[in-house]
């Protein structure tokens, strides 16, 4: 499966940004796709999850209430909407495609649960 990001670009604080990441290959193999990101001497770290069966999505803490995951499964497209934006939500944003079927969304909020990845995206929130 391979994945092509794109959305990123620069934003100031409060605005909205909204990513997209589309699927294509062997796309029968997608269980969920997430998303991640990376500022700068930070290791990555989780922002959400989306079953692709169903509708059960995940959001981390920090970005919950802000930022908003969806998809189109007959366009093998995952969006991560993005608002009220934070200097501290700058990092290059991934997503990832999962292959292993679990029943609770929670199962996906690691990297290690990740088979394939795109190209990252960045994001930069000016103050």
């Amino acid at each position: 499966v391979q994945l092509q990001a794109s959305g990123g670009g620069l934003v100031q604080a409060g605005g909205s940004l909204r990513l997209s990441c589309e699927a294509s290959g062997r796309t029968f193999l997608l269980s969920a796709m997430g998303w991640f990101r990376q500022a700068p001497g930070k290791e990555r770290e989780f922002v959400s999850a989306a079953k692709w069966s169903g509708g059960s999505t995940l959001v981390a803490d920090s970005v919950k209430g802000r930022f908003t995951i969806s998809k189109d499964n007959a366009q093998n497209t995952v969006y991560l909407q993005m608002n009220n934006l934070k200097p501290e939500d700058s990092a290059v944003y991934y997503c990832a495609a999962a292959f292993t079927f679990a029943t609770n969304v929670n199962y996906y909020d690691r990297e290690m649960r990740y088979d394939s990845w795109g190209q990252g995206t960045q994001v930069t929130v000016s103050s």
